[in-house]
């Protein structure tokens, strides 16, 4: 006995430590020093052998008296010790996903066993940039499982009701002990026969097959709100498939695509276009129409408007969502040049530009036999 270490000194843990204390020790040690935390280690198999070896000792009080007061040749004999061939039970951890994070096999299967929600579904709508200005309203069609009005959601055919698992006696959770290099271990596991119901169905339903939901196609009125900007979700609670065992319902997604418009760009909940004014029209100052999106509207432009130059409207962009109001649209100007002039216009643009000192005269370019005449000094 005398190569053995101190079982309070291998837990770290006082020789007046509560039984509590002793408990968590123990588990923090087992978790840092299981095997499967430290593949490649060989010596984690000894070690967690011998934090077991401690705890078995010092979690009974019986035998932690007797240790107590004559060490380990007191208990070297006693069931559970190394000396007497140990098994582990690790406290009640269940299995290995237990000892890492003490939630138990036994509770994972009865909350798969619980009701389940339904899930969610997703629907996508295309809108115009005038339909997403104004909202709008949609009638789609959904495919979905929905609770199965027939035997309504048992799964039994009428008249008849599931029975309970003769497999695992209702719980849903069967019990496997299997020998390990750390001795026996109790693992707990969805039952394979019910798959965690607790009940099987003997005489299913003809219209669902006992599944308890069948597929059915329906309509369904979507409305949009104002101002959804491309790649909105609108979410629809409780119409989503239905849930499973009681389960509630999952969520309808509705994601609106907005198609490009030929006119309008938007920039948030402003709206941008341009619109093309002649150069009499930016010289002089004119009112033109601008379209906007709910109709046209009159635009004064200044005199001496520059290509390029931006007038807002006030509130003619796009509603807000959240109802903050509406944002502005924005017109650039383009001032256009004519293409096409006759030789009145040219003869008044020349008078023009004549008052202004303007220099317009074109001078054509000398062609290459003209060159070289001059390089020879005309001859």
């Amino acid at each position: 006995m005398a190569d053995k270490r101190d079982y309070y000194e291998i837990l770290g843990v006082s020789r007046s430590a509560s039984a509590e204390e002793v408990k968590r020790a123990y588990r923090r040690l087992a978790r840092k020093h299981h095997p499967d935390v430290n593949p490649g280690d060989n010596r984690a198999e000894a070690r967690l052998k011998e934090i077991n070896e401690a705890y078995e000792v010092l979690s009974d009080p019986e035998k932690r008296g007797l240790y107590d007061r004559f060490g380990h040749s007191a208990v070297s004999g006693a069931p559970g010790t190394a000396d007497h061939g140990f098994s582990v039970d690790f406290g009640g951890f269940g299995d290995i996903f237990d000892l890492f994070f003490g939630t138990g096999g036994r509770q994972t299967a009865r909350q798969r066993a619980a009701a389940q929600r339904g899930s969610d579904l997703r629907y996508d709508i295309e809108l115009t940039l005038e339909e997403a200005a104004t909202g709008a309203q949609r009638t789609i069609r959904l495919s979905r499982l929905k609770t199965c009005d027939l035997c309504e959601g048992s799964g039994s055919a009428p008249g008849s009701r599931p029975e309970t698992c003769q497999t695992c006696g209702g719980t849903g959770q069967v019990r496997q002990q299997q020998q390990t290099f750390l001795g026996a271990q109790i693992r707990i596991t969805i039952c394979p026969r019910c798959r965690g119901e607790g009940r099987v169905v003997s005489n299913p339903c003809s219209e669902c097959g006992g599944q308890g939901r069948a597929r059915r196609t329906a309509e369904k009125v979507v409305n949009i709100p104002a101002g959804v900007d491309d790649g909105t979700r609108v979410r629809i609670p409780g119409e989503g498939e239905s849930g499973l065992r009681d389960g509630p319902p999952g969520d309808l997604y509705v994601v609106i695509h907005v198609k490009s418009h030929e006119f309008f760009e938007r920039r948030g909940n402003d709206i941008w276009c341009e619109v093309g004014v002649t150069f009499s029209q930016a010289a002089l100052g004119a009112t033109i129409k601008v379209p906007t999106l709910s109709g046209d509207e009159r635009l004064h432009i200044a005199e001496g408007t520059q290509n390029g130059e931006v007038y807002t409207l006030r509130e003619r962009g796009m509603p807000d969502p959240r109802g903050r109001g509406r944002g502005d649209l924005n017109v650039a100007v383009r001032v256009q040049t004519p293409t096409k002039l006759s030789e009145e216009e040219k003869k008044l643009l020349r008078q023009f530009a004549d008052l202004r000192g303007d220099n317009v005269e074109v001078h054509a370019e000398k062609g290459f036999f003209e060159r070289v005449k001059d390089a020879l000094g005309g001859r």
